[in-house]
């Protein structure tokens, strides 16, 4: 790859010691960069396309890392990872023990704040910018965020209070019409309708063509000429502000305390170091609201930045694939089909989602029944609530939700819909490790935060049809409830197209052994299967963690010597530890091991390894309970 402009950057010392002539070849040479480095190790994707020209202007500008540049979510961190020492370390994005694919505090002085979540780049720069000013530092913040997470509450409650503070802060307003999915909402549409897109480029041009002219006049003359160009300047834009257009725009953010700067073309990679050269003196909130292309650079994923949006490695050259071979449904397409099906059934059912649409497998559901498809956009609590008022309605909602994300709506589950017994269900996808995207995103500890809450039923199947049969057992009652499944596929268990149910609170027994019982929730009874193989080892299927199967709990712990508890959530306050308050309470205690996710950070990388490290994998499982059984 030929990139001799960008080999030579180590860091954005570097950067700042280009010319501004250099600047678009080197943009040029990142965007090569990123393509190649990308489409080989998989990951995000348009988003980093999309910033490439802001990332530069930003470093080009700002004398990072003593000023601080917070990236909301992290998606489009990938120009800023390889422009800040990570370039040689780009192969290894997302892998075990290779780089985040979000920004992390700990891997670089210059990821000033760990994302991964939403809406947040604005309150961690406010504060950021406040205790610089308490210690009479001059370093200034920058937080970059998307329209789309700029639709969350958490960006408006940020705005509210950093607009009403005498602080440096600068809000870049990426405005891409994208989060994951299109946005929705009315601030999107706000934003394409009342902001006049082109003022501040015309008056751009003007201001380099005027230079050009200027550079050519001797020197008596260009003073005072220079003098009645700037003049001019301000008189254009003091009448650009009173048009009652320019008002209508910068009227949001204006009220808000904010001095709008706006919008300008976010890939004219002159004007944006002209303009943020010009913010960077400016005191107290400042918003530059920019115009980018998710893809850009990439026409297909211009095109089609949803599908662009995030990307797997490239195939091996000469790698077999059994093209015969009929790939097993993920969980996440169970739940899509059969929430498809249970809606042709009930005509109450609506569905939920907080921007994923894709993710949560709700691309069918929408276009099949329209009337009854709710995307809130990033806006987790909001979806929560707007559920219950639902179901108070007699409407019966189902929240598509990650696990990670319904940490974000955790208030509104307790006080909005748990406290008043509704109806409303939690189709929770992504539960337990994920892998590539870290512990941002990893689903360890719905279990624990769920089974405190009253009136809640928390299902966990075991596989592809356990999770449809639970899904329908859980639709019907009237109570809230949660099924919570993991990501991917399962062992490829045949899947009835019955919306039967099955009793709530009843467990299995998979298989009969002696000795051991090993009572298993959800994902881990595969592997417990395996395991108890080689043990003569009970093996429970509890498919419920509320309410729990005491009887079967009881009869096993009076049959067996040892209990050992497996589940892919936190061991603190998870099911294993249900299990081991219900022993106690009756009186049937017994040696219990409890495996889970320990009480460490998860990493990122293959869900196999960080399983395998877990001791949640067959073989290491295996070893962890002939260890605890000869002690």
């Amino acid at each position: 790859m030929n990139t001799p402009l960008l080999d030579t950057i180590d860091t954005p010392h570097d950067l700042r010691q280009l010319s501004a002539e250099q600047l678009p070849q080197l943009a040029s040479e990142l965007r090569e960069f990123l393509l190649d480095s990308v489409s080989k190790s998989g990951g995000h994707f348009a988003s980093n396309l999309g910033v490439i020209e802001l990332t530069i202007a930003l470093h080009h500008v700002y004398n990072t890392p003593e000023d601080h540049l917070v990236w909301d979510v992290g998606h489009q961190s990938y120009p800023h990872k390889i422009l800040t020492g990570r370039k040689n370390r780009m192969d290894t994005i997302r892998q075990y023990g290779g780089l985040a694919g979000f920004p992390k505090r700990s891997e670089s002085e210059y990821d000033d704040f760990g994302v991964g979540h939403s809406s947040t780049s604005i309150g961690a720069a406010l504060g950021m910018a406040v205790a610089d000013k308490l210690s009479g530092s001059p370093a200034r913040s920058v937080a970059i965020i998307g329209d789309g997470a700029m639709t969350a509450g958490q960006a408006f409650e940020a705005l509210n209070c950093a607009g009403d503070m005498d602080v440096n802060l600068l809000v870049i307003l990426n405005d891409n019409e994208m989060s994951i999915s299109p946005n929705v909402g009315a601030l999107p549409k706000y934003l394409a309708r009342n902001v006049m897109r082109d003022w501040h480029g015309v008056l751009h041009e003007l201001k380099q063509q005027s230079n050009k002219v200027l550079d050519k006049l001797p020197a008596p003359v260009k003073e005072p000429v220079k003098e009645i160009a700037e003049k001019a300047e301000h008189k254009f834009k003091a009448i650009a502000s009173e048009s009652e257009h320019i008002k209508q725009s910068l009227s949001l953010f204006e009220n808000f305390g904010f001095e709008y700067t706006g919008a300008i073309d976010g890939h004219n990679l002159p004007q944006l170091i002209d303009v943020l050269k010009d913010l960077r003196q400016r005191k107290g909130p400042q918003l530059l609201h920019i115009i980018t292309k998710k893809g850009q650079g990439y026409k297909l994923a211009e095109n089609d930045p949803v599908k662009y949006h995030a990307i797997g490695k490239t195939p091996v050259s000469g790698s077999l694939k059994d093209e015969t071979a009929k790939p097993k449904p993920t969980y996440t397409q169970i739940f899509g089909q059969w929430l498809c099906d249970q809606a042709a059934a009930d005509e109450r059912l609506i569905a939920i989602t907080p921007a994923m649409r894709e993710g949560s497998g709700l691309v069918e559901f929408e276009q099949q029944f329209p009337t009854r498809y709710f995307d809130v956009g990033i806006a987790e609590q909001h979806a929560v609530t707007f559920a219950a008022g639902l179901a108070c309605r007699g409407a019966k909602p189902v929240v598509a939700i990650y696990s990670t994300f319904l940490q974000r709506g955790y208030d509104q589950l307790l006080h909005d819909v748990a406290l008043q017994n509704l109806p409303v269900m939690f189709a929770i996808d992504r539960a337990g490790i994920v892998g590539a995207d870290g512990p941002t995103h990893a689903g360890a500890y719905d279990l624990s935060f769920l089974r405190c809450v009253p009136n809640m039923v928390i299902a966990t199947p075991s596989d592809e049809n356990e999770c449809r049969l639970l899904l329908s057992t859980c639709y019907q009652l009237n109570q809230p409830s949660a099924v919570r499944y993991p990501r991917g596929s399962g062992c490829g268990a045949a899947v009835s197209g019955s919306l039967n149910t099955v009793e709530v609170g009843k467990g299995i027994i998979r298989k009969q052994g002696e000795k051991i019982a090993i009572i298993a929730f959800g994902s881990m009874v595969q592997p417990s299967l395996a395991v108890a193989e080689k043990l003569n080892a009970s093996v429970a299927d509890m498919r419920f963690v509320k309410p729990l199967d005491v009887d079967l709990i009881v009869k096993l712990a009076k049959s067996h010597d040892y209990i050992v508890c497996v589940e892919e959530n936190a061991q603190m306050g998870g099911a294993g530890s249900a299990v081991l308050e219900t022993m106690a309470q009756h009186g049937c205690l017994k040696p219990t091991l409890l495996c889970g996710i320990p009480d460490i950070v998860t990493e990122h990388g293959d869900p196999n390894i960080l399983l395998r490290n877990m001791d949640l994998e067959e073989e290491t499982l295996l070893a962890k309970i002939q260890a605890f059984v000869q002690q």
